[in-house]
């Protein structure tokens, strides 16, 4: 009976409405979620006490495509949708983990951190990377079971790895290091965890956006120290809101092309001299275009002008936001769609050109939105997955019947910016 009190304590607290909002269904839908975590967590792992709740929220990019990597500048946010955890200590350095949807369980010991070549592409894979960077660092690590719920789609460019990798994390700082580690450094481990155990490619982004909440503007100057801003931005009372609209598609088989935006602009930045485009003289690049496309072709030369470009306008984004010019900032909404389209190029795989799912819903939005003073963008990592649009509140339902009349029910998510990033609910 204690510990049903204690969980129905947690459920009512004033942390549990501040991720929900005041919403009176939302606030019972999610009870009624945490309810069966805990209920799934029982079945999984038996009774124990105390058991934990954390929450991790999925991260919208607003600026910067493709500008991380490169140690550029980004904008985004935090976005309502969650990844929450049940979560007991263990004594004896097991981690076992119960993701919902999965037919089986993740385990790992803590006492074996070693990259194994055969978890590669496996969530086991972030767990040993998670534990194996902590160690390196001088974090303390040890065992616990979860069973995990996530609202997060898979392939919708919200960062559901990036809220896995962040939700890991967090709950070993709260488990075994008092809180102490901050949000840069949870980022920090999430992407070593991805880059060399998941073995996928990644800037720092989406893990530094799902760690710290609200809307952020990341500089990746210093990638060992990124400085991090939060920024105002309220969308209602700009009188929009967010989409994200899932186009269709699976980034299950485009690693190759993410790695080919990254590989082509290091080429650029080391014909240079440099290890990454920030590091080099936009002057000085545009001088050297004639020697640098013998040498990488245009596509490379495409990519690195995208960088140029993409890297000022977060920063002019940002300042938009700040100052409360949202015409400025939308008009920069548009402008960085469509240099990813003519410069980044990855709205479609080349080798499957039939599927375009990208640059028709960009085309739709387009019909629906322009003039309005709304804006619509690639999404993420592009290739496949989503767009997102900035839509008028008087266009919101049009815009949703309409985009889910081509892409399907539920393709079109409307969504709200989350001020808080990776939590203990309780």
């Amino acid at each position: 009976m204690r510990q049903k009190e204690k969980r129905e304590a947690v459920f009512s607290s004033d942390s549990f409405i501040s991720l929900y909002g005041k919403s009176q269904t939302r606030f019972q839908k999610e009870q009624e979620r945490y309810h069966e975590i805990a209920r799934q967590f029982r079945k999984s792992f038996g009774e124990k006490d105390p058991v934990l709740f954390f929450s991790v929220p999925g991260r919208t990019e607003i600026g910067g495509n493709h500008t991380d990597h490169q140690n550029g500048c980004v904008v985004a946010a935090a976005v309502d949708l969650d990844i929450v955890a049940a979560v007991a200590k263990r004594e004896d350095g097991i981690i076992r983990f119960y993701s919902e949807g999965f037919s089986e369980m993740d385990q790992i010991d803590t006492g074996d951190t070693q990259i194994r070549e055969e978890e590669k592409g496996t969530s086991a894979a972030l767990l040993r990377g998670i534990c194996h960077r902590m160690v390196q660092l001088g974090y303390s690590i040890g065992g616990f079971d979860a069973y995990s719920s996530s609202q997060i789609p898979r392939g919708s460019g919200l960062s559901s790895s990036a809220a896995f990798e962040v939700l890991v994390v967090t709950i070993l700082n709260h488990l075994y290091n008092y809180g102490k580690i901050d949000v840069a450094a949870t980022a920090a481990i999430s992407q070593y965890a991805e880059n060399c155990f998941f073995g996928k490619p990644c800037g720092l982004m989406d893990q530094m956006a799902c760690a710290a909440g609200g809307v952020v503007g990341i500089d990746f100057k210093d990638p060992l120290h990124p400085a991090l801003e939060k920024i105002p931005f309220r969308l209602q009372e700009d009188g929009y809101t967010l989409f994200i609209v899932h186009t269709g598609g699976s980034h299950a088989d485009l690693t190759g092309e993410y790695q080919a935006i990254q590989q082509e602009m290091k080429q650029v930045a080391q014909e240079m001299g440099r290890q990454v485009l920030r590091e080099c003289k936009e002057e000085v690049f545009y001088r050297k275009i004639p020697e640098l496309r013998k040498k990488l072709g245009d596509r490379a030369i495409l990519r690195a002008i995208h960088f140029f470009n993409e890297n000022k306008r977060a920063t002019e984004e940002k300042e938009a936001l700040q100052r409360k010019d949202s015409s400025a900032f939308y008009n920069l909404v548009l402008q960085s769609g469509q240099s990813s389209y003519q410069y980044l190029q990855n709205l479609y795989a080349c080798r499957y050109p039939k599927q375009q799912s990208i640059p028709l819903a960009l085309a739709l939005s387009e019909r629906l939105l322009a003039g309005t003073g709304g804006a619509w963008r690639v999404h993420g990592g592009g290739f496949a997955g989503t767009i997102q649009a900035f839509v008028p509140l008087s266009l919101s339902q049009r815009y949703r019947q309409e985009m889910e009349t081509v892409f399907g029910k539920g393709s079109c998510m409307e969504l709200s910016i989350r001020e808080q990033g990776g939590v203990l609910v309780g």
